[in-house]
């Protein structure tokens, strides 16, 4: 029966290439998971840019009528009031936008956890290498 401190270098190396490859493995599983979880992540963030806009595009058509009224009503003309009406309603527009967006930048969507084992393991099998 071979003892852990009897065995010859190629048995060492081999075992170290199959623990390397099953680390290998590993990696891949938690890639693989870590690219769902941001996948979901990306699915989330885009559902709240969609219903942001579809709840939004009631309300704003309700809330445009009755500031232009009111707008009128002090004394502007409808087409400036219209048009300051229009307006507001394109930067809320803007800035529902620009959040979902940011929210699917590529920095929250990098794989930064399977990155940073990656790097651990690269430094790992350069120690058991050497």
């Amino acid at each position: 029966m071979n003892s852990q401190s009897s065995r010859s270098i190629p048995e060492l190396f081999s075992d170290a290439v199959g623990q390397l490859a099953k680390l290998v493995g590993n990696e891949f599983e938690l890639a693989r998971a870590e690219l769902s979880e941001k996948a979901s992540h990306a699915g989330r963030a885009a559902a709240m840019i969609g219903a942001g806009a579809v709840i939004l595009i009631p309300a704003l058509v309700l809330l445009l009528f009755a500031l232009s009224s009111a707008l009128i009503r002090s004394g502007f003309s409808d087409p400036v009031a219209y048009l300051l009406t229009g307006g507001g309603a394109a930067l809320v527009s803007v800035a529902f936008i620009v959040t979902g967006l940011s929210r699917l930048s590529g920095d929250a969507l990098k794989p930064s956890v399977t990155l940073d084992q990656v790097q651990r393991d690269k430094i790992a099998a350069k120690e058991m290498v050497r």
